[in-house]
């Protein structure tokens, strides 16, 4: 069988198959994988060590755009049509945690395989990645274990999204399942830390202050990307603040690019941003902020500017504006 992925990088993307010949599999149990099994064995060798190589990049934390197009064609060519397909969700994946792409595009791609005949393989593996788009967890799961099995790599794309399934919908039944589970997704960080969504999932199934280095980092990647908003009310829930409060939230880095924009355009209003931030209850976020913007009162034009919305706030934000005045 062979089929292409067709993308149109930044603008849309277009997800598709073409399919001619090819071995079916029949009934409701799916045959495991054999790489290759198309290609002379000459051949694979060759595909591997690309395979090996894009990995390490990976896991270098060094993925690149249109990386996993290329990784999807190689595992074609390998007859590798689960971990093609899997690696095609890759890249739209990352291009959705970025923003670069809305959900209903990102499902659009999977369901335009649906519509062409071919390996039933490619189906299968498009229908469980729907099913993970849609949250359904156990139907996800139970259609992407089979497919994913030992061939493998532990932290392959194709057992990031098994291991999202089980933290997301609790599969493990004990204490030490879960700890096995959470110690496993931890230690695939490297390979994922280019994408919003991994470090969102993370967020999402720890607690403390892992949970909020995950949140952070979701944030940092995409902080106008679909996942951004659920992170910033994390990191309130794990300081002690109101759900709704999140969205004043700024990272570290957030408060510093902001400040590094202000003092670069000489422009204090690029400052308006950290007001809500500054406002808030105690939390380690405002007091990150306070006590950067405290640095920009020797320059006249800042002091004034802090010094003016301070006369006409109230409440913590003008204690907070005068104590960034005072020298």
């Amino acid at each position: 069988m062979k089929f292409k992925i067709l993308f149109l990088l930044l603008i849309l993307f277009v997800l598709g198959f073409s399919a001619c010949g090819g071995k079916k599999v029949s009934g409701t149990q799916l045959e495991k994988r054999t790489l290759g099994e198309t290609l002379p064995a000459a051949e694979l060798p060759s595909l591997f060590r690309s395979l090996d190589e894009i990995a390490e990049i990976e896991r270098a934390g060094a993925w690149f755009q249109g990386l996993s197009i290329t990784e999807s064609t190689i595992r074609e060519k390998a007859g590798d049509y689960a971990g093609s397909v899997a690696a095609a969700y890759k890249e739209l994946s990352w291009a959705y945690g970025m923003g670069l792409i809305k959900k209903d595009e990102l499902e659009q791609g999977l369901l335009n395989i649906l519509t062409i005949q071919g390996d039933e393989t490619v189906t299968l593996t498009a229908n469980a990645i729907i099913a993970f788009l849609k949250k359904q967890w156990d139907t996800a799961a139970e259609g992407l274990e089979p497919l994913f099995n030992e061939l493998d790599e532990p932290d392959g794309f194709g057992r990031w999204l098994i291991l999202v399934c089980a933290l997301e919908k609790n599969k493990a039944q004990t204490l030490a399942e879960n700890r096995q589970a959470s110690a496993a997704y931890k230690s695939i960080r490297a390979r994922y830390s280019q994408f919003p969504e991994y470090w969102y999932r993370g967020a999402r199934a720890f607690s403390g202050g892992i949970a909020a280095q995950y949140a952070e980092n979701c944030i940092n990647l995409s902080p106008q990307g679909p996942f951004a908003d659920e992170c910033r009310t994390i990191l309130a829930a794990n300081t002690g603040l109101k759900n709704e409060d999140g969205l004043s939230i700024k990272t570290k880095k957030e408060i510093e690019a902001i400040i590094s924009q202000s003092i670069n355009s000489s422009n204090p209003q690029v400052l308006d941003s950290l007001l809500p931030l500054i406002g808030l209850p105690d939390n380690p976020y405002t007091v990150y902020a306070v006590s950067a913007l405290k640095t920009l009162t020797g320059i006249p034009k800042f002091n004034e500017y802090f010094s003016g919305h301070a006369a006409v706030s109230k409440g913590r934000l003008a204690e907070r504006l005068l104590y960034i005045c005072r020298s």
